[in-house]
């Protein structure tokens, strides 16, 4: 399925890959200021205030603020996301700032940021890792009267979706248990469920609609509310790798 809908897309691809340097795991964004990017998001610039400020420390989210983790995600993606907001093609309905912070930014600033972003939350180079890291606390957000889902229900869906309704696989487009294929699927794996429930729930709605092709919404409209929160539940505790292989590989380090 990943296949047609690349093949499909394969416009809309270009056009992400020529709107921002392309690069693979391991290696450095062409022409970023990592030094700017890191200033940006701790100390913000100008009327724009500091990333972290909302996003946590290490770019890890808050449940409690419905704001998303930034940290290990796809360098194009968040260069999408902050130019899809600078221009309202996305809209901000959790903290409603996005859209002036993304404008008040330069497109250099925006790529720096991005690629700092993209750097972080892989500190495990060369080390074994089974769990996840950085997602939710699914314990502690049960205890505040958070509503949850199942994982195990969760996973299934991720890795094999629903045929009979026509739901596909998260796997099928974002890699397995959500790592993100460069340059157009997001990393969703170890995301914070608060934030993965509403995107989720925005998409099916049609609230957003900042999706290549639409693909997103075409598959969350067929979502219930309990498939979403499966299937948030399991993707906020999904570990990177396998028992059978605990490498990691290397487009997903840093």
């Amino acid at each position: 399925m990943r296949t047609y809908l690349l093949k499909l897309g394969s416009a809309s691809v270009l056009a992400l890959m020529m709107m921002s340097p392309v690069h693979a795991g391991g290696n450095k964004v062409t022409g970023a200021d990592y030094a700017n990017g890191k200033s940006v998001f701790e100390n913000g610039k100008g009327d724009v205030p500091a990333c972290n400020s909302c996003h946590g420390a290490t770019g890890l989210g808050d449940d409690n603020l419905g704001t998303p983790r930034l940290a290990g995600q796809l360098y194009q993606f968040l260069y999408k996301q902050l130019d899809d907001y600078a221009n309202d093609r996305r809209q901000d309905t959790a903290m409603y700032v996005m859209n002036a912070n993304a404008k008040g930014l330069s497109e250099a600033d925006r790529r720096d940021v991005a690629a700092y972003l993209n750097s972080l939350g892989r500190t495990f180079k060369g080390k074994q890792l089974q769990v996840a890291s950085g997602g939710s606390d699914i314990a502690a957000l049960k205890e505040m009267g958070t509503e949850v889902g199942q994982a195990y229900v969760g996973k299934i869906m991720v890795y094999y979706g629903v045929p009979e309704r026509d739901i596909p696989s998260c796997y099928s487009c974002h890699g397995f248990n959500g790592r993100g294929v460069e340059p157009m699927y997001p990393r969703i794996g170890e995301q914070k469920l608060t934030y993965l429930v509403a995107q989720l729930k925005k998409f099916r709605d049609g609230e957003r609609k900042n999706d290549p092709m639409a693909q997103m919404r075409k598959v969350a409209e067929k979502l219930t509310d309990e498939d979403i929160l499966n299937v948030a539940t399991y993707l906020t505790q999904a570990p990177p790798t396998t028992l059978g292989n605990t490498q990691v590989p290397p487009e997903h380090l840093p």
